[in-house]
């Protein structure tokens, strides 16, 4: 049974050190592996503008060699994965019960004594361009990448956080000495452990390897300044790969700590489903620290400005709101307990029993109230198709 399968009501005994480092563990008596998360609140909405992939490039020195994780998965019984996004950098690892102190003080030694070097950065840099190359030749990454520079221009969500090549080629190892200096500090810092382990032995162990962890003399927050409207013309972009158009439409979202998170998920829901039928549309509402995007997402050149309009122009039914609410809260159930109880950190939101409380507690009018307000913001469009061949 997993570590993860527990009860959102569940509530974490909770530790800090005198190093400002949060502490939170689960006994879970039928879980076979221990989980080890560590969560550090900040993620690429830092980024310098100019040097976009910094904090990419920070996460990947962590563990920059690849082989690390056959050492999670043979020696130790479990595994290892870096998550990086705008938001935070999580170094997720599991381990056999009796492996649980070695997982922790690999982890712990990467973190606490992150060694960043010229050669190394060179060669992540690297490995960074390469995925580059990848991702920009996909018509869909472009149009997202696109219509998020359209819709908040230079603020962060605007910008792309695995970087470009023009940006990455500007970071030097001294830019990721800087910003480790500034984020990654033990009052910065979550860790979480849940699973079948000696929770005493637990806590010592996590005094011992994550106790030299130094605190950051102050935490300065950054501002950003909010985005202009975007443009209401159509911008059109050229791609090399036939047969792949991409339209997007996208207006603003809000963030993940608003009363309204789940209204806003409920009203993507319900226009999924109305544009499934239309041109088979993806629709998202994309939480942040910050406000995020509303994001409506097609697979082909579409007059998406007309269709969308169409769409929002007939009011939420009853049908519609059950079904979407049955969805969201369908979907929130699904997703990992432990990463919901480091988003109350993170995106300052109420503990996982209160956020289903809160889904639970939608009404329709919620819903109507947020898909009008969507209706009345300015809209970012793009589409991306093939070049035309010259005559």
């Amino acid at each position: 049974m997993s570590a993860f399968a527990q009860s959102p009501s569940a509530t974490p005994h909770e530790q800090r050190l005198l190093n400002g480092l949060k502490l939170l563990m689960f006994d879970v008596r039928t879980a076979d592996k221990v989980t080890l998360k560590v969560r550090i609140h900040a993620g690429s909405a830092f980024d310098p503008q100019g040097k976009e992939g910094l904090m990419k490039l920070l996460a990947a020195n962590i563990f920059p060699n690849p082989e690390v994780k056959e050492f999670f998965a043979e020696q130790l019984g479990g595994s290892l994965d870096i998550q990086s996004n705008y938001d935070y950098i999580q170094v997720s690892a599991t381990a056999k019960p009796e492996s649980f102190l070695t997982m922790m003080e690999t982890v712990s030694t990467a973190l606490v004594n992150l060694g960043i070097d010229k050669e190394t950065t060179e060669k992540l840099k690297a490995r960074q361009l390469e995925r580059l190359k990848s991702l920009e030749n996909d018509p869909s990454y472009i149009a997202d990448q696109a219509v998020a520079a359209r819709l908040l221009g230079s603020f962060p969500y605007g910008r792309p956080d695995d970087g470009t090549p023009a940006t990455i080629s500007k970071i030097d190892f001294a830019d990721l000495s800087s910003a480790r200096q500034r984020f990654f500090t033990a009052d910065n810092v979550t860790v979480l452990v849940a699973g079948k382990y000696d929770q005493a032995l637990a806590f010592r162990a996590v005094r011992r390897y994550f106790g030299s962890w130094l605190k950051a003399d102050k935490l300065v927050p950054s501002s950003f300044r909010q985005p202009d409207d975007p443009p209401t013309s159509v911008l059109e972009i050229s791609s090399s790969v036939a047969n792949k158009p991409q339209t997007r439409v996208a207006s603003r979202g809000i963030t993940k700590s608003s009363p309204d998170v789940f209204a806003y998920q409920m009203v993507a829901e319900v226009l999924e489903n109305r544009l499934k039928t239309a041109a088979g549309g993806d629709v998202r509402s994309i939480d942040h620290v910050l406000p995020g995007i509303f994001s409506i997402s097609f697979g082909i050149a579409v007059d998406a400005t007309s269709l969308v309009a169409k769409t929002l122009a007939t009011p939420v039914s009853e049908a519609e709101f059950q079904a979407a609410k049955a969805a969201v809260v369908a979907e929130l159930e699904k997703t990992d307990l432990n990463d919901r109880w480091l988003d109350v950190d993170t995106f300052r939101v109420d503990t996982p029993a209160k956020q289903q409380a809160k889904a639970a507690a939608t009404t329709l009018a919620d819903v109507q109230r947020v898909f009008d307000k969507i209706k009345e913001q300015p809209l970012a469009t793009v589409i991306v198709s093939a070049a035309k061949p010259a005559n």
